[in-house]
């Protein structure tokens, strides 16, 4: 990639700052949820066929995401985590034991409503064959979540299978990261409008030391007359380009968000970061309607020698105290917000199943309000 990657993705689409769209806080050096250490993310795109769908057959528009939590070596080393259900109309799977230990351990995935089983089943099988000691004496419990892509994709002719899981875990990888009708993200539509997979991160600094807090989305959710963008209204001038339904569309949108960040923190402070990530949904204008499966959950890669504490030791951890949590809820929110925007924005129309279509943000729009356009 050759271009400012705040502004492009690495297949040359634009982000929302090309547009002169003014965010607060200050980005990582990719702007990605890659910009914390040790993190990497990998894709997975099924787009195939045209025309009426015909279960089984197609058309496609769907995929899977994998996040690695750690790099392969370390993948077995759990994670200090917390989850928040906004509105449970959705799938996490392994959130029970989050719940119940504050930490998870091997790669996430996130895909369509229909394989998240598939997804889930798929990384135990990769784990078993990157890191087999893994699970020689243990169980596990994945991690994987869903949005509904049945809109525009065969989602009951169970196109995703075990091999494209673990291509997109093969192909995890640290750096700039693709956006918009990507991965898990391929099918999805937020406000009326393409949207799917977004990044975005932040830096929060604490006694000196700079930390990471990045962000990604699988974003599926909201309707046109709410959108919002930097606290304008953005709905009510855009009634058109318009969604065209050869077949009905029902309201079944949701929002994936996993939070990564490297600065020290315990689970409980893990979740309170993840009951932030609402606050960056409504300021695009997701409101978490009924129908909307909004499921959140954040991990630090700090302290792995505390997990890795064996029986009749006492573990160590260093956290950041709760007292001076606050600019690292700032900049989940923050970034929250501008990783939706860089799902809708770098993205374009889509026709799928039965014709039905969808357009994305019209790009003359945002330079029109915003006063600026790309700049090569």
């Amino acid at each position: 990639m050759t271009g400012n990657p705040h502004q492009q993705t690495p297949s040359g689409k634009w982000r929302a700052r090309a547009f002169g769209i003014g965010f607060d806080g200050t980005p990582g050096r990719l702007n990605a949820i890659t910009d914390v250490p040790g993190v990497a993310v990998g894709y997975t795109t099924l787009i195939m066929g045209d025309g009426p769908l015909v279960v089984g057959k197609g058309p496609v528009r769907t995929g899977v995401t994998a996040i690695l939590p750690r790099p392969r070596a370390d993948l077995a080393t759990p994670v200090f985590a917390g989850m928040f259900s906004q509105n449970g109309n959705g799938e996490l799977t392994g959130s029970h034991i989050i719940e119940e230990t504050g930490a998870f351990n091997f790669p996430v995935t996130i895909t369509n409503t229909h394989s998240c089983g598939v997804s889930r089943d798929a990384t135990l099988r990769w784990m078993q064959k990157t890191l087999p000691q893994s699970l020689e004496s243990a169980w596990a419990l994945p991690v994987a979540g869903e949005t509904y892509d049945g809109f525009l994709n065969d989602i009951n002719g169970h196109h995703l299978g075990v091999e494209h899981v673990f291509s997109a875990l093969d192909a995890a990888a640290s750096g700039a990261i693709e956006e918009g009708s990507v991965g898990g993200g391929t099918g999805m539509i937020s406000f009326g409008f393409k949207a799917g997979s977004g990044s975005a991160s932040r830096i929060a600094e604490w006694q000196g030391r700079r930390y990471t807090v990045g962000v990604f989305v699988q974003a599926n959710f909201g309707r046109r007359h709410n959108l919002a963008i930097r606290g304008m209204r953005a709905g009510p001038d855009l009634k058109e380009p318009a969604i065209r339904e050869g077949t009905p569309r029902a309201e079944k949108g949701s929002i994936i968000a996993i939070v990564a960040t490297d600065a020290p923190f315990l689970p409980h402070q893990m979740k309170r970061l993840a009951r932030r990530v609402p606050l960056g949904v409504a300021m695009t204008g997701g409101f978490g309607y009924h129908s909307s499966g909004d499921i959140f959950l954040a991990f630090s890669t700090a302290n792995p020698e505390a997990a890795l504490t064996p029986s009749g030791r006492i573990a160590k951890a260093d956290f950041i105290p709760d007292i001076d949590i606050d600019p690292f809820f700032d900049a989940v929110i923050q970034g929250v917000e501008e990783a939706i925007l860089n799902a809708l924005i770098a993205n374009d129309d889509m026709t799928g199943r039965d014709g039905n279509f969808v357009p994305a943000l019209p790009k003359a729009w945002l330079m029109n309000r915003f006063g600026a356009g790309p700049k090569k």
